[in-house]
């Protein structure tokens, strides 16, 4: 089968398509088919940096969409030829990609394979941070990070969805927030937003905020926090040194910070995973979120892939064909 890893840490040109064995399901898993694989920022990270790479060569890949090719042993309710989307650890930019059954999930009546790809990451994660983490309620207002990537794209909706007395997002250039405005922002902020995120709530600051970056722009929407407001950290794109708050930044204006990374979850919460995933696939189905296809590219073109990605303009989701 075909299959895209790196044998060293680099740009996007260390991508290289290699044959390699196709997967056989140990315990517990299956093997899928896959028809399309999402692109994660996740995946630059590995790449570029090492990020959650045991070892070397490495296929990068989160997120999956296809037909199950087979199931390990003990697992029930999925069977081969089945349609389904799969958060895996690594290796979805492949033909044959393998996942634990435990984060496989049948696509939703009435959504495509090419739909169903976009799903495993962005839907549970965006679901998290407005719900289950930020537990948002109507009339708050919020403050996104990244809000024309895949998961700004699906929080704008869910928080309008919600009820969210209004929505802010920060972006790094004007088209992008063009584009959010299109998905749920009431206002959108290119660059340093602090003062503007104060002059906009009449100095109140927002009720939650979500930063996928870290370093500065974690404590910059830290400070952006209304009294009782909330942080939720899910990501660290900028590669700083991991945070750390206290009584000095909590005890004040009694704020809260929480954390949140769907692969954690995965391993160490399945059944938690599962819940998240089935209630944010469901905001798909029933047309009350849309995540759009923006860019798509054959597997072969990873590379190209990561270096649109790499440069910080793409919007809403990126997919490699696989097997379409």
């Amino acid at each position: 089968m075909r299959a895209v890893e790196f044998q060293e840490y680099g740009g996007p040109e260390v991508l290289k398509v290699v044959e390699a064995e196709v997967p056989e399901p140990g315990p517990g898993q299956v093997s899928v088919d896959v028809a399309y694989t999402g692109v994660n920022f996740a995946d630059l990270k590995a790449r570029g940096e090492g990020y959650r790479v045991p070892r070397l060569p490495f296929v990068p890949g989160l997120e999956v969409s296809g037909r199950i090719r087979a199931t390990g042993e003990g697992v029930t309710g999925l069977s081969a030829g089945q349609e389904v989307t799969a958060l895996t650890d690594s290796g979805g930019y492949a033909d044959v990609a393998l996942a634990d059954a435990a984060t496989v999930f049948p696509v939703p009546a009435g959504l495509d394979l090419r739909t169903a790809a976009t799903l495993p990451t962005v839907l549970p994660t965006a679901y998290a941070l407005v719900h289950a983490v930020g537990r948002l309620q109507p009339g708050e207002s919020v403050l996104v990070q990244g809000a024309a990537g895949g998961v700004g794209t699906v929080v704008g909706q869910l928080a309008r969805a919600a009820g969210a007395g209004a929505v802010y997002g920060v972006v790094s250039g004007g088209a992008k927030a063009a584009y959010a405005r299109e998905h749920g922002y009431d206002e959108v902020f290119v660059g340093a937003f602090t003062e503007a995120v104060r002059a906009a709530t009449g100095g109140r600051g927002v009720d939650l905020a979500l930063d996928p970056v870290g370093g500065e722009t974690f404590r910059d929407s830290l400070a952006s926090l209304a009294v009782f407001g909330r942080l939720v950290s899910f990501g660290n794109a900028s590669s700083a040194p991991a945070w750390s708050v206290g009584q000095p930044e909590l005890y004040p204006s009694g704020i809260s910070v929480g954390g949140f990374s769907i692969l954690t979850l995965a391993a160490t919460a399945p059944d938690e995973l599962r819940t998240l995933a089935e209630r944010a696939f469901a905001k798909v189905a029933d047309g009350t979120v849309s995540l759009p296809v923006t860019a798509e590219f054959a597997l072969e073109e990873a590379a190209e892939a990561h270096r649109l990605m790499g440069t910080r303009t793409s919007t809403g989701k990126l997919l490699l064909r696989v097997n379409a």
